[in-house]
Protein backbone atom coordinates (compact mmCIF):
# COMPACT_ATOMS: atom_id res chain seq x y z
CA UNK A 1 0.00 0.00 0.00
CA UNK A 2 1.55 3.16 -0.84
CA UNK A 3 1.47 6.68 1.40
CA UNK A 4 -0.96 8.46 -0.80
CA UNK A 5 -3.44 5.45 -0.13
CA UNK A 6 -2.70 4.85 3.37
CA UNK A 7 -3.86 8.92 3.56
CA UNK A 8 -6.64 8.30 1.88
CA UNK A 9 -8.07 5.86 3.94
CA UNK A 10 -6.84 7.80 6.93
CA UNK A 11 -9.05 10.96 5.77
CA UNK A 12 -11.91 8.67 4.79
CA UNK A 13 -12.23 6.91 8.21
CA UNK A 14 -12.04 10.73 9.51
CA UNK A 15 -14.71 12.00 7.66
CA UNK A 16 -16.79 8.55 8.19
CA UNK A 17 -16.69 8.93 12.25
CA UNK A 18 -17.48 12.58 11.61
CA UNK A 19 -20.67 11.58 9.85
CA UNK A 20 -21.47 9.20 12.84
CA UNK A 21 -20.95 11.89 15.28
CA UNK A 22 -23.12 14.23 13.35
CA UNK A 23 -26.24 11.66 13.26
CA UNK A 24 -26.09 11.20 16.82
CA UNK A 25 -25.85 14.49 17.73
CA UNK A 26 -29.03 15.23 15.18
CA UNK A 27 -30.89 12.67 16.75
CA UNK A 28 -30.27 13.17 20.42
CA UNK A 29 -31.62 16.89 19.27
CA UNK A 30 -34.33 15.31 17.69
CA UNK A 31 -35.55 13.21 20.11
CA UNK A 32 -35.15 16.10 23.17
CA UNK A 33 -36.89 18.97 20.91
CA UNK A 34 -40.21 19.77 22.47
CA UNK A 35 -42.25 22.21 20.50
CA UNK A 36 -44.64 24.56 22.40
CA UNK A 37 -48.27 24.85 21.09
CA UNK A 38 -51.59 27.10 22.00
CA UNK A 39 -54.78 24.83 21.99
CA UNK A 40 -55.71 26.99 18.63
CA UNK A 41 -52.38 25.81 17.43
CA UNK A 42 -53.24 21.94 18.11
CA UNK A 43 -56.39 22.32 16.76
CA UNK A 44 -54.87 23.67 13.49
CA UNK A 45 -51.67 21.87 12.62
CA UNK A 46 -53.26 18.19 13.94
CA UNK A 47 -50.70 17.60 15.66
CA UNK A 48 -49.70 13.94 15.61
CA UNK A 49 -50.40 11.87 18.97
CA UNK A 50 -47.51 10.81 20.88
CA UNK A 51 -45.15 13.44 19.96
CA UNK A 52 -43.98 15.42 23.00
CA UNK A 53 -45.13 18.83 23.03
CA UNK A 54 -45.57 21.35 25.20
CA UNK A 55 -49.30 23.34 25.68
CA UNK A 56 -49.72 26.30 27.09
CA UNK A 57 -52.99 28.86 28.00
CA UNK A 58 -55.36 29.74 30.67
CA UNK A 59 -57.01 27.11 32.90
CA UNK A 60 -60.75 27.68 31.63
CA UNK A 61 -62.97 27.78 34.56
CA UNK A 62 -65.36 25.36 36.28
CA UNK A 63 -63.11 22.74 34.54
CA UNK A 64 -60.80 21.20 36.75
CA UNK A 65 -62.08 17.93 38.31
CA UNK A 66 -60.16 15.87 40.92
CA UNK A 67 -60.71 11.92 39.99
CA UNK A 68 -61.86 9.21 42.30
CA UNK A 69 -58.25 8.03 43.09
CA UNK A 70 -57.39 11.02 44.59
CA UNK A 71 -54.02 11.63 42.03
CA UNK A 72 -55.46 12.38 38.75
CA UNK A 73 -56.56 15.65 37.41
CA UNK A 74 -58.67 16.76 34.89
CA UNK A 75 -58.87 20.14 33.33
CA UNK A 76 -58.86 22.33 29.99
CA UNK A 77 -56.37 24.71 28.86
CA UNK A 78 -57.52 27.67 26.55
CA UNK A 79 -56.06 30.24 24.86
CA UNK A 80 -59.62 31.77 24.65
CA UNK A 81 -60.80 30.31 20.79
CA UNK A 82 -60.28 27.15 21.40
CA UNK A 83 -59.38 24.28 24.42
CA UNK A 84 -57.90 21.00 25.11
CA UNK A 85 -58.72 18.94 27.15
CA UNK A 86 -55.62 17.81 29.58
CA UNK A 87 -55.10 14.96 31.80
CA UNK A 88 -52.55 15.10 34.53
CA UNK A 89 -51.17 12.53 37.40
CA UNK A 90 -49.70 13.68 40.44
CA UNK A 91 -49.78 16.90 42.03
CA UNK A 92 -50.16 20.46 40.57
CA UNK A 93 -48.58 23.66 42.14
CA UNK A 94 -49.93 25.33 44.55
CA UNK A 95 -50.14 28.31 42.23
CA UNK A 96 -52.18 26.05 39.68
CA UNK A 97 -56.02 27.45 39.59
CA UNK A 98 -59.07 28.20 37.56
CA UNK A 99 -58.08 31.04 35.18
CA UNK A 100 -54.26 31.03 36.14
CA UNK A 101 -51.63 30.72 33.12
CA UNK A 102 -50.44 27.14 32.66
CA UNK A 103 -47.61 25.24 30.56
CA UNK A 104 -48.17 21.50 30.38
CA UNK A 105 -45.77 19.26 28.75
CA UNK A 106 -46.49 15.78 27.50
CA UNK A 107 -48.15 13.69 25.08
CA UNK A 108 -51.34 14.01 22.79
CA UNK A 109 -53.52 10.66 23.09
CA UNK A 110 -56.82 11.02 20.63
CA UNK A 111 -57.74 14.15 21.58
CA UNK A 112 -56.90 14.45 25.23
CA UNK A 113 -53.01 16.02 26.71
CA UNK A 114 -51.70 13.67 28.67
CA UNK A 115 -49.70 15.91 30.74
CA UNK A 116 -46.36 14.63 32.69
CA UNK A 117 -45.26 18.01 33.94
CA UNK A 118 -48.16 20.60 34.76
CA UNK A 119 -46.38 24.25 35.38
CA UNK A 120 -48.11 27.43 37.03
CA UNK A 121 -46.79 31.03 36.61
CA UNK A 122 -45.00 32.23 39.45
CA UNK A 123 -46.60 35.41 40.25
CA UNK A 124 -49.45 37.86 38.27
CA UNK A 125 -46.70 39.38 36.18
CA UNK A 126 -45.03 36.82 34.62
CA UNK A 127 -46.74 34.57 32.01
CA UNK A 128 -44.34 32.51 29.40
CA UNK A 129 -43.46 34.56 26.41
CA UNK A 130 -45.45 31.71 24.22
CA UNK A 131 -48.21 32.08 26.13
CA UNK A 132 -48.42 35.50 25.53
CA UNK A 133 -48.23 35.65 22.16
CA UNK A 134 -51.66 32.63 21.70
CA UNK A 135 -53.53 35.06 24.05
CA UNK A 136 -52.71 38.13 22.33
CA UNK A 137 -53.40 36.05 18.52
CA UNK A 138 -56.59 34.78 20.16
CA UNK A 139 -57.46 38.57 21.68
CA UNK A 140 -57.52 36.99 25.70
CA UNK A 141 -54.49 39.02 26.64
CA UNK A 142 -55.30 41.90 29.21
CA UNK A 143 -52.26 43.84 29.81
CA UNK A 144 -51.43 44.80 33.55
CA UNK A 145 -49.49 47.75 34.48
CA UNK A 146 -47.09 47.97 37.54
CA UNK A 147 -49.21 48.08 40.58
CA UNK A 148 -49.40 51.41 42.13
Amino acid sequence: MTRKRKRLYIVLGGLALLGVATALVLSAFQDNLVFFYSPSDITAKNVPDGRSIRVGGLVEKNSVKRESDGVTLDFRISDGSQTVPVSYRGDVPDLFREGQGVVAEGKLNKGTFIASTVLAKHDENYMPPEVVDALKRSGHWQETGPKP
